[in-house]
C-alpha cells in the first residue's frame, strides 16, 4: 500500500541539524505539517523559521513530561499526529573498556531510553485512530557491531530489537514501525572518521530520502543506501570468523580507531560534551 506524503502532520526528534534537519527539509518540501524538537532550543527554532517550519521548540527525549509537551504541541497546532521520527542520538568513540560511565548512560539515555519513550507516547496517541507510523532511526551498526563504538552499536541494536517486537505486538492495529539503518552518513557526529575499503559516506539527504520513501509505502527495515542491506544480511548469516575477517580486509575496524582523527571529532564532543 503507498500514502501520500502530502498534508501529512510529522514530528522529527533532533532536528534540529544534520539527518533531522534533512528530514524536515525534504518533507517540508513536499507539503508535509513538520515540527522539529531538539535538545538545543534556539538553534532548532532558527533552523526552523529558515525553512518556514509551522512548529520547532526544545526537546528532552529523556524527559516524559518534555516528550509530552512537544507532541501535545504538535497536535493542538498540526492537528492529530501521522508520524514521528525518533532521529535524536548520540555517539561515544573510544576504547570500550575505557569509556566513561557517564558517557555510557547519556548515550543509554537519548538512543534507548529516548527511542522508547517517543514510540510509547506516539503509539498511545496512534493505535485509538487506527492509523500512524513510527519511524526509528537505527544505524548499520543496527546489526554490524564495530570497533570503536561499542556502546553507540549497542544502543542501535536495542533500537532495532525494541522496534520489531513492537511491531508484533500491535500487529493489524493500523500502525506501521519502521526502523532506518544509514551507514556512516556525513554530519557532524562522524566527523574525523576513517572510511572502509568499497563503502562510501552517506549524506543526510539520502537518509530524508528513505524516510520519505518509507512513510509512502512503509517497511519494516530499510537501509541506506539500499544496497548496503544485501551486505547486512549476508554478514550476519556468515560464520562469525569469516565476517570478522572480511571486517578486517575492508578496514572496519579502523574507521572508528587507528584511522580516527581526534581533532576533527573533538568539534562534535565538545558541543555535547560526549567524550
Amino acid at each position: 500500500m503507498t500514502f501520500s506524503v502530502a498534508g501529512k502532520v510529522v514530528a522529527i526528534t533532533g532536528g534540529a541539524r544534520g539527518i533531522g534537519l534533512a528530514i524536515a527539509t525534504a518533507l517540508h518540501g513536499l507539503g508535509t505539517k513538520v515540527a522539529i524538537g531538539d535538545i538545543d532550543e534556539s538553534t532548532a527554532k532558527s533552523s526552523g523559521d529558515r525553512l518556514g517550519l509551522p512548529l520547532a521548540c526544545g526537546l528532552d527525549v529523556t524527559n516524559r513530561q518534555s516528550f509530552t509537551a512537544f507532541l501535545d504541541t504538535v497536535e493542538d497546532k498540526l492537528g492529530p499526529l501521522d508520524v514521528l521520527v525518533n532521529n535524536a542520538g548520540l555517539i561515544s568513540v573510544g576504547s570500550a573498556v575505557d569509556e566513561p560511565d557517564d558517557a555510557t548512560h547519556r548515550l543509554f539515555d537519548v538512543n534507548v531510553h529516548g527511542v522508547i519513550l517517543g514510540t510509547k507516547l506516539a503509539t498511545q496517541r496512534m493505535l485509538p485512530r487506527r492509523r500512524g507510523h513510527v519511524i526509528n532511526i537505527g544505524s548499520v551498526g543496527s546489526m554490524l557491531p564495530t570497533e570503536g563504538i561499542a556502546t553507540y552499536c549497542a544502543t542501535k541494536h536495542a533500537v532495532l530489537g525494541y522496534t520489531d517486537a513492537v511491531r508484533m505486538e500491535t500487529r493489524g492495529k493500523g500502525v506501521h514501525f519502521s526502523v532506518i539503518m544509514p551507514t556512516l552518513t556525513n554530519t557532524e557526529m562522524v566527523a574525523g572518521v576513517g572510511h572502509a575499503k568499497g563503502f562510501k559516506n552517506a549524506e543526510p539527504e539520502d537518509v530524508a530520502r528513505a524516510v520519505v520513501g518509507v512513510i509512502a509505502k512503509p517497511e519494516p527495515h530499510v537501509a541506506v543506501p539500499r544496497s548496503l542491506g544485501v551486505t547486512l544480511w549476508a554478514q550476519r548469516l556468515m560464520p562469525l570468523g569469516l565476517a570478522e575477517a572480511l571486517g578486517r580486509a575492508l578496514g572496519s575496524g579502523r574507521v572508528f580507531t587507528t584511522d580516527l582523527r581526534r581533532d576533527q571529532h573533538d568539534v562534535y564532543t565538545r558541543r555535547t560534551g560526549i567524550s
